[in-house]
């Protein structure tokens, strides 16, 4: 049985004061609301140590929303993953839309991002989607096929463990738009069953799917009650207890 696994993205928001107060304020809403997922949140690179504090005596996983593919070295302005355990972080989220459309991230650079979480000994929440041109032009399979194949190249059938894949139409991310629970779940199984074919079928059924694209308090029931989709990555509402809250709890 796959547990839900609901994530929030902070991206470029709250400073280490607020995002202190914002993390405490959560673990005792969650934990007053009986909350009965995998709960993780993902601060910016300053703001995780004040919020790994503010969690202590928590479940709440704290993860870093991106880091390098290299150990050390001069790299400026970048965080290597040793810098990110020796903080308490042990998840990290790679291959966002924004850090390949932004940054010009492209799979073969995320492949190497992957490859040295996996040996430093962390979980990755690994992001595919397709644009809304690619969509309307009927590449979404081709699309995810590629990334899922140059994302996961090398990466062994065990260390998909340590893996969950995070489906984020790139058309749906922050743009108030969702795909319908019955597109989101497609793609979903799509990706369950190129996995398959990658791995193994056990290991598909195994891994864990997150929906990322405006979800929302309205809208997260409808999603979560697909046979395919596994949890959220959670954006904007992320970003007040008062929103994520009702994601975190949608099963109560």
């Amino acid at each position: 049985m796959r547990k839900a696994y609901i994530a929030g993205n902070w991206k470029m928001n709250m400073t280490p004061g607020k995002g202190a107060a914002f993390a405490s304020e959560l673990a005792k809403a969650a934990k007053d609301a009986g909350a009965d997922v995998k709960i993780m949140v993902a601060p910016p690179f300053v703001t995780i140590p004040a919020v790994i504090d503010a969690l202590k005596g928590s479940d709440i996983i704290v993860a870093a929303q991106n880091m390098n593919d290299h150990k050390s070295g001069a790299y400026t302005g970048e965080v290597a993953p040793e810098m990110l355990k020796d903080l308490g972080v042990n998840t990290v989220i790679l291959g966002h839309s924004e850090r390949r459309s932004y940054y010009g991230e492209t799979d073969e650079f995320i492949n190497r991002k992957v490859l040295l979480a996996i040996e430093e000994g962390m979980d990755v929440v690994l992001c595919v989607g397709e644009t809304l041109e690619e969509r309307e032009e009927g590449k979404l399979e081709e699309v995810l096929s590629a990334q899922l194949s140059g994302d996961l190249m090398n990466v062994s059938a065990e260390a998909m463990s340590h893996i969950t894949i995070a489906y984020e139409p790139v058309w749906a991310i922050g743009t108030g738009k969702t795909a319908t629970p019955e597109d989101a779940d497609s793609a979903h199984a799509f990706i369950r069953s190129f996995v398959a074919k990658l791995y193994s079928s056990d290991i598909a059924e195994n891994l864990i799917i997150q929906y990322g694209g405006s979800v929302n308090a309205s809208n997260v029931k409808a999603l979560m009650a697909k046979e395919n989709i596994d949890g959220a990555l959670v954006g904007g509402a992320s970003l007040s207890v008062e929103k994520f809250l009702p994601i975190i709890t949608y099963n109560k």
